[in-house]
Formats: structure tokens, sequence, C-alpha cells
């Protein structure tokens, strides 16, 4: 294609895709509306998705993009590092779902600027960076937003893609739009990418190959609080004193009814096992109480502060931010999101904690962790009730078993620390000199 060509194809899809973007503002309204019916966060703070923040920050800032949980979890490690470094830089932390500007508070508190991240219309960006005066961008994993990258390019700030990825389909996608992505990866954009394979993926996309490095997965270094096993240690004493436990954590849809099955097989054979079962998505506890009523085992929430008795079946995770200490508190963990083809959710955390872990099938949103966790035996794979309830039943059967697999698992976390630092020495000739 001739070079005046693909400028006109170029300014053709940037003025579609603005026009999209504008058009999609009513659907958009209404999905934040139905979200929010069961979760009425959803319907708080509109403004800022739309890039109303009131009076800018102070100093020029650091911003950090973490979508949800999982990319706020992962970001932990590098705030601390950025905050350390780097004091009098207010750092920005933006996610797109309440779930994750929850998680954000209780791990940062008042010590970041938390926002939702604005939608991508070109007026919103800029008000966007009016308000908070980036010095520094840092979108971790991959979202390709063009007004966003295209923004950082007018205004000459560095954009980092920390621990960045891009899946097969990702890429089949995005070259439907090669033109307008093209251009928005050319930016200047600094890719920190997480394996050969996704620089080589991002080249395809054509950015720029001198500005792309491998440096792994960042979601290796992270640490667990020092207390978290104590606390599932007393969490157990209180609740399951002397009883096998397993964990089915951040289930979706249709999920709930394969690990409540699973568990009635459990129970076959093994009377005392205890399920804690802590879906994804708060707006859907009250439904999975149901489901767990109408499979006829007695249960206990989380919310109501009772404490199992010797006939609980379910111990039901209806509240936030105590993931990790429910883990530490059981024998076995399976993940939940991999049963039906969301992608599959952190199986390093449980890893970590020296556990065995099961997961289904559909693990494409990290499957290079996925596969370095089955390939050294610390995780199984299982696709219905039946599997499941086999794996659970003999693992929590034989000690050695669960003790040999969670330290595979532990093994594996060791091996792949030290992206945190490679980053870091991408970042650092980024940062303006007042600022260090």
């Amino acid at each position: 294609m001739r070079a005046g060509s693909h400028t006109f194809v170029t300014v053709l899809l940037r003025i579609t895709y603005a026009l999209i973007t504008y058009l999609l503002i009513p659907v958009v309204l209404i999905h934040l509306w139905w979200r929010s019916l069961n979760n009425p966060a959803y319907r708080r703070r509109i403004g800022e998705r739309f890039g109303y923040f009131g009076r800018r920050l102070a100093n020029h800032s650091i911003w950090i993009h973490a979508v949800s949980v999982g990319e706020v979890q992962a970001a932990a490690a590098l705030v601390g590092a950025l905050q350390s470094r780097y004091p009098d830089s207010p750092l920005v932390l933006t996610t797109m779902t309440p779930t994750g500007s929850q998680r954000a508070q209780d791990l940062f508190g008042d010590t970041v600027v938390h926002s939702y991240v604005p939608y991508d219309l070109a007026s919103a960006v800029r008000r966007f960076f009016d308000w908070a005066q980036p010095e520094l961008v840092i979108i971790m994993e991959t979202e390709l937003w063009p007004n966003l990258f295209r923004e950082c390019g007018h205004r000459e700030i560095p954009l980092v893609l920390a621990s960045a990825r891009v899946s097969a389909r990702s890429v089949s996608r995005y070259r439907r739009l090669v033109s307008l992505f093209r251009e928005t990866l050319s930016h200047g954009i600094v890719i920190a990418a997480q394996t050969e394979t996704d620089a080589e993926r991002f080249c395809s996309l054509g950015a720029n190959q001198s500005r792309i490095r491998v440096t792994g997965n960042i979601k290796f270094d992270f640490s667990l609080d020092p207390e978290i096993s104590s606390r599932g240690r007393e969490f157990r004493r209180t609740n399951a004193a002397g009883r096998p436990v397993w964990i089915a954590a951040s289930t979706h849809t249709d999920e709930e009814q394969v690990v409540l099955a699973a568990q009635q097989k459990i129970l076959a054979t093994n009377p005392d096992a205890l399920l804690i079962l802590v879906p994804r998505h708060p707006e859907r506890f009250q439904l999975v109480a149901s489901l767990i009523a109408r499979a006829g085992m007695a249960y206990v929430t989380r919310s109501s502060g009772d404490r199992c008795a010797p006939d609980t079946k379910v111990f039901l995770g209806d509240s936030m931010g105590e993931l990790t200490m429910l883990y530490a508190a059981a024998d076995v963990a399976f993940v939940g999101g991999s049963l039906t083809p969301v992608g599959g959710h952190n199986l390093l955390e449980p890893a970590a904690l020296g556990m065995p872990v099961l997961t289904g099938p559909h693990t494409f949103n990290a499957a290079d962790i996925a596969e370095l966790l089955v390939e050294n035996g610390s995780t199984q794979v299982i696709h219905d009730a039946d599997e499941l309830a086999d794996r659970v039943t003999s693992l929590l059967a034989d000690e050695s078993q669960r003790m040999s697999r969670g330290n595979g698992g532990r093994e594996v976390i060791e091996n792949n620390r030290g992206t945190l630092q490679r980053l870091l020495d991408l970042i650092d000739p980024l940062i303006a000199p007042a600022s260090r």
C-alpha cells in the first residue's frame, strides 16, 4: 500500500473509532446502571469515567493503570518501589472496576490517589491528563487504547506497558485494525513483554522492536503478608478444627454448581470435609448462597459473623480482601474462572502458600504461569465435578503428596522472580531528574 493510501486509511479508521466511542456513550451508561443493580458502586463516581476530577494535582504524577483486582495485586510491589524511589511524585492508580478500586484501597489506603480510568473518549482522556499531569504512564499488562496512547504522544509523556502480553486471539483481532494500532504502538512506547512470544506479537502489530524488552511476569514478584499464615490457622481453629478443608476461589457463573456437586461426592467418603467457597464478584454472593441452600448443604456466610458448626458443609466467603487468609486456612485450592472460558485467575497466591492447586482448562489469561505450574506437577487440570472430587479426595487423604506439590509451586515462584528490578531499570531513565 502506498504511503498516501496508508495515511488515508489510518485517518479514516481514527475518525471511525472516535465516532463509535461517542455513539457508545448511551450503551456504556446503560451498562453501568445494569451492573449497579447488583453492585451500587458502579453508579458512583461516574464523572471520573468521563474525565471529571476537580482540582488538578499539585505536582506531576506517576500514573499506573491496573484494570481490576489481579492487576492491582500484581502492581503492589511496583507501587512500593516507585513510592520509595520518587517520594515527591504523587502516584495515581486507576482501575476499571469497583472491585479493583476496593483492592487498591485495601492495599494502599491514602498513599496513592485512586481514580477510575476515563473511557477512551478524546475529550475525557484530555481532561484526565490535565488533572493528573503525569510525567510517566505505566499500564499493567496490556490494554491498547488509541486515544490514551495518542495523548501520551502529543504531550511527549513516556508510556510503559509493564508485564505486557498479547494472546494469539487478541493479535488476530488487532490485525483487523492494524493501521490504527500500528500508529498507536509507534508513539515512543516502551514495552516490557512477559515472554519472547509476546515480544514477537507486539512486533507483528507494528511496535518498534528497539523499544521492546523481555522482562518476565511481574506477578511473580509479590510478597505475602507475614501474618497471613497465622490468620489462616486461627480461622481454621475456630471454624474447622480437626477437619479437612478445601477452597474453591474466584468462581464464576456455572462453576459453583460444579464445585457443589464435587463437594457432595467428597462428603460421601469424607463427611467431615469443609468447602470454603469464594465467588469472584460481590454481586453474586446472594445468588451463590441460594445455590448452596438448594443443594441441601448446611452453610455459614462470612458476613453473618457466625462460626461453622460440626454439620456445616460450606463456608461462603462473601467478603472482600480476605481471600488470601481463606487460602491459608485450606489444604487444597481450586482456582475458578477456568472451567468456563473466562481465562482463569491467580494461581500464584495459593502456590506461594505451599498448597496443591487445581484449575480448569481455560487458563489463557496467564497461560505461561499455568504451564509452568502444571509442568512441575504443583497444579493439576480438571474438567468436571467428578475429576474435581477425585483430585480433592486424593489430596486430602495424602499429606505427603500435598507437601510435595506445594513445595513445587513455591519453587516455580522463586525461580521466576526478578521482573520488578528489570522493569525499574527501564523506568528510571524515563523519569524527569527533578523527580529523583
